[in-house]
């Protein structure tokens, strides 16, 4: 009995609609010797109030409105895993163990999202970003923060360019801090 209903149920809302178009009334003619502000007058008086229905009734009502869709893109990067970072050094051939340590050379004004692996904070206001082509960049972040607050990684909300520029991104710390990165520079190691 129910698939009988839901079959019936479309139909019998249409039903109003065929009605209308069926019984609509074409335009009358013009008798003769009557002019078109008489037949206007006598059409208003005849004119009967509209069939109720429920679709028309609807299509009526409606009104416009306007919608309008964001979409926000927030990536995380979370810490480089300790094994990560060992890596970086393993491949190299390793004979007595020379002292590495890093300098800092060229700027970098943009690095690709999609390119950085994990990070690491340093001292002070400096992040070290691990990058997927085995590059190391340092990031300063404006000077009333601290690195020590992303230690657990950062968000960065996605740009059109899809990429983490200096005077223009904000990382945020999951911890809540919000700091702007104020310069990157690649991390050069040097033997000595």
């Amino acid at each position: 009995m129910q698939s009988l209903l839901a079959f019936a149920a479309p139909l019998a809302l249409m039903l109003p609609m065929v009605a209308e178009t069926v019984d609509a009334p074409g335009e009358p003619a013009l008798a003769a010797g009557t002019s078109a502000t008489q037949c206007d007058a006598s059409a208003e008086l005849d004119e009967q109030p509209a069939a109720l229905n429920p679709l028309s009734a609807y299509r009526q009502s409606s009104v416009v409105r306007q919608v309008r869709i964001e979409q926000r893109v927030v990536v995380r990067i979370a810490p480089a895993p300790a094994d990560a970072r060992r890596n970086l050094t393993a491949e190299m051939p390793q004979q007595r163990a020379p002292t590495t340590r890093f300098e800092e050379r060229g700027k970098e004004k943009c690095v690709p999202l999609a390119e950085i692996a994990g990070v690491q904070t340093g001292s002070g206001n400096r992040l070290v970003l691990f990058l997927r082509d085995r590059r190391m960049i340092s990031v300063n972040l404006e000077k009333a923060c601290r690195a020590r607050d992303f230690y657990s990684g950062f968000y960065v909300e996605k740009n059109k360019d899809g990429r983490l520029c200096v005077d223009r991104d904000r990382l945020q710390s999951r911890t809540g801090a919000r700091c702007q990165v104020e310069a990157m520079r690649q991390l050069v190691e040097v033997r000595t």
